[in-house]
């Protein structure tokens, strides 16, 4: 059982950044693949970037080149910085652990990018 927990999220300016996190419970998480997701109002989850456990990413094109996902087994997190933050960025983000056949998610952390 792994439980994860997300953090870091907020309003902030169009143009700004922001970074999240997301804490894993539970044992062997270098061996998870981790991602990020978001769901907007009235629209379906989407992906937002991917980690495997061996460090490989990939991005929305969407993000590509404002985030970065990133991850330090040490300390059994996952980080999404979120640069050159958009108002069509707002969203509430999901963390998400998988390792076949389990999958586990994050309640989810609101981003709102405003001026």
């Amino acid at each position: 059982q792994v439980q994860l927990v997300e953090s870091g999220g907020g309003l902030v300016q169009p143009g700004g950044s922001l970074r999240l996190s997301c804490a894993a419970s539970g044992s062997n998480f270098r061996l998870y693949a981790m991602g990020w997701y978001r769901q907007a109002p009235r629209k379906p989850r989407e992906l937002v970037a991917t980690i495997t456990s061996g460090g490989y990413t990939d991005y929305a094109e969407s993000v590509e080149g404002r985030f970065t996902i990133s991850r330090d087994n040490a300390k059994n997190t996952v980080y999404l910085q979120m640069n050159s933050l958009k108002p069509e960025d707002t969203a509430v983000y999901y963390c998400n652990a998988k390792l076949f056949p389990l999958a586990y998610w994050g309640q989810g952390t609101q981003v709102t990018v405003s001026s």
